[in-house]
Parts: C-alpha cells; structure tokens; sequence
C-alpha cells in the first residue's frame, strides 16, 4: 500500500497495543489477580469476556474514568466466572497498565519521527494519571496526550477525535493516525475520513470486511519506510533527516 495526499503535521497514535504491551500486560496482571482463586480459569476466556465488558461501560452515560471502568467490568467479568471479587484486584489491574512497557521498536522509531519534522500525539482510551507512566518511558518525544477523560468519551465514537482535532488545532487532512486496534480506531477513520495506518501486530484483531486501511504494516518500524515512500520523510526543523 502506498500513502497518498499531503504530508501530515501530525502524527496521532493509539496507545495500548501499539505502542505499549497492553496484551502482554493484561494477561500479566489477570493471571496475578486468578492465581488467588481457588480453581482453573483460563486467562484468554478471562481477557476476552473482560474486554466486551469494558467496551460496552465505556459506551454508556453517564462518562466514566477508565479507573471506575476497568474496576467494574474486572468485578462483572469474576461474577461470570464465579469467582470472589476483591477491591484490591482493581487495584492490582489499573496500577498495572502505567508499568506496561513499550515494544521493543517503538522508542527508536519515535525518535526517527519525531526527528523528521513530524509532531507526535496520544489519542487514548484511559485516564490522564493511568497513562502518565506509559508516556514517562517513550523517550520524552510526545507533544500532547489526550485522553478520554479529557473529551468525556472513548473510542469508536467520533467525540474523542473530534476533540484531539480541536485541541490539536488541526484538520483531519493534517494528521494520519497510527493503530492496533481495528473496532476502536478504525472503525471511527471509516466514518471520519482521516489517513490511518494498521499496525497489525498478529493479535487475530481484524477491521470489519468493508474497512482498508490506508497502509498495513506489523510492528511500526515499518512507518517510516512508507513514509520515505511518499516523499514525507524530509528534512526536519534542526538540519538532520528522518533516513
């Protein structure tokens, strides 16, 4: 795939699962928070009903924080499986996720981005403290974080991006948008019209059969190869190239 149209000022990230382990650390802290049932749960079923809980709280009014989110959908999801829920368990979940590390490519190639001219910018489903030690560990090259908490909704709704455009100051013409995860981020580029680019990362996650991405690639060091393919990747503000 080829990207087209203007070079970008902006480039906006998904966070959890793009640039940060988010699967990894999720099955890290479930699996500490089961092995203090009694009983064989397994982690993946776990996960997968977690998450359709998480998704369908994250869609109701009032507004949540991510906090009171991941703690009710954790305590739904041990009701499920009958198990005991503890307060401490939220706990052990949400003080996770600001420890999740990046991927192995992402702060190099961050760092080669931000390098080429480009301005570098968080759209997240999650809290501004929640997400704060995520961003601590990206190499200090991120110039806004915006949060659900700041815009009072979370991804696939168009209210979030609408309000990184208007924070941002800038057209959806101007930025692409980088993401793992197709039913939040992609889903919302098909009925909004921004560039995105997939990072397919083998999750078994898939866009819905009418959605394209504008570019696919599995990890994001691929990003700026495509970016040298459509001429993006110029020179930047302090005399070096984004090679």
């Amino acid at each position: 795939m080829t990207l087209t149209g203007p070079r970008p000022d902006w480039l906006t990230f998904d966070c959890y699962g793009t640039l940060i382990q988010w699967d990894e650390g999720l099955m890290a802290a479930i699996s500490t928070i089961l092995s203090g049932q009694a009983g064989t749960v397994d982690p993946g079923a776990f996960i997968s009903t977690f998450d359709g809980y998480e998704h369908a709280l994250e869609a109701e009014r009032p507004h949540r924080s991510f906090r009171e989110v991941s703690a009710l959908a954790l305590e739904k999801t041990m009701v499920a499986f009958d198990r005991a829920f503890d307060p401490a368990d939220a706990e052990i979940l949400t003080g996770s996720i600001g420890r999740m590390p990046p991927f192995p490519e992402v702060v190099e190639t961050l760092r080669r981005l931000k390098d080429a001219g480009f301005k570098l910018a968080i759209i997240s489903n999650t809290d501004d403290a929640i997400i704060a030690g995520n961003v601590a560990q990206l190499g200090g090259v991120i110039d806004r974080v915006i949060t659900a908490e700041q815009a009072g909704a979370y991804k696939p709704s168009a209210q979030i991006f609408h309000h990184a455009w208007k924070s941002l100051g800038i057209a959806r013409e101007e930025l692409v948008h980088i993401c793992a995860s197709p039913h939040l981020d992609l889903v919302a580029a098909q009925d909004l019209g921004f560039r995105t680019i997939w990072i397919d990362r083998g999750t078994g996650r898939k866009p819905p059969e009418d959605y394209r991405p504008d570019a696919r690639v599995p990890t994001l060091d691929h990003v700026p190869g495509l970016f040298q393919a459509a001429g993006w990747m110029q020179q930047d503000s302090g005399g070096r190239h984004g090679a």
